[in-house]
């Protein structure tokens, strides 16, 4: 028997997702509206960001962050999984932070060289009132309830898995982990909320765990979650997007 793939991506269809999740009140109101291909779409520049993936010239972290920003609110409370150097979760920081510093990132890495690069970038690129809004844990993101508020209301929670770039390749996310965070993760996330993953499959028990993510969005309800992928077909190694909305 065939094994079942996640479906591919269609920023249409996600366009028509985002465009009204955040209340099922606003449903209605929202079937009613022609979404077409001459309105402006509410994800602007995405089509463009796209458009360089496919042809070599983005990464599958701009995607991912062109993503966010249609997500994420001014004052909205955030996940970054998998610290690394930081990237992620200063560009998270921009897009949360506001005027009266209720935006907050929450960033974890199990390695102290993640906590510690991240923390270097943060420190040189917010100012004080900024790098207040973002709380740095040494754990594991399997544990990432331990560390938030009660009853904490999360946009987006974004995974970035494998190693540490420019550190020790044996230090690796693995599959058990990160179902345990997913699983987290779906009950933490707000409606109108994304988890993002980048998956990478070219080093040893990376393929073995983004197989784990996938089995876990083919398993989520399609009621309440709608769940894509983009994936190269030539470049066998190249990391897999993985998005799962929550309606």
């Amino acid at each position: 028997m065939m094994a079942q793939t996640l479906p591919l991506f269609s920023w249409r269809s996600l366009a028509l997702a985002l465009t009204f999740p955040h209340s099922k009140a606003n449903q209605g109101a929202a079937a009613s509206q022609n979404v077409s291909t001459g309105s402006i779409s509410p994800l602007a520049g995405l089509d463009d960001v796209l458009k360089g993936y496919l042809f070599g010239e983005k990464k599958a972290t701009d995607v991912a962050h062109l993503l966010w920003k249609h997500v994420i609110r001014k004052g909205d409370t955030v996940i970054d999984a998998t610290c690394g150097n930081g990237n992620d979760t200063l560009a998270m920081a921009n897009m949360v932070k506001d005027e009266q510093s209720k935006g907050c990132v929450y960033g974890m890495d199990i390695q102290e060289d993640a906590i510690k690069n991240t923390s270097s970038l943060l420190d040189v690129s917010l100012n004080p009132i900024e790098r207040k809004c973002v709380k740095l844990f040494p754990i594991c993101h399997s544990r990432m309830a331990e560390v938030l508020p009660k009853n904490s209301s999360v946009r987006l929670v974004a995974f970035n898995l494998g190693y540490l770039p420019g550190g020790n390749k044996t230090i690796i996310t693995k599959s058990d982990t990160t179902k345990l965070a997913l699983k987290a993760v779906k009950e933490l996330l707000v409606p109108g909320g994304v988890i993002s993953i980048v998956a990478y499959v070219g080093h040893p028990g990376g393929r073995e765990e983004y197989e784990t993510v996938q089995s876990f969005a083919l398993e989520l309800p399609i009621k309440s979650w709608v769940c894509s992928q983009i994936q190269m077909l030539n470049r066998p190694l190249a990391p897999v997007l993985v998005f799962m909305f929550k309606r």
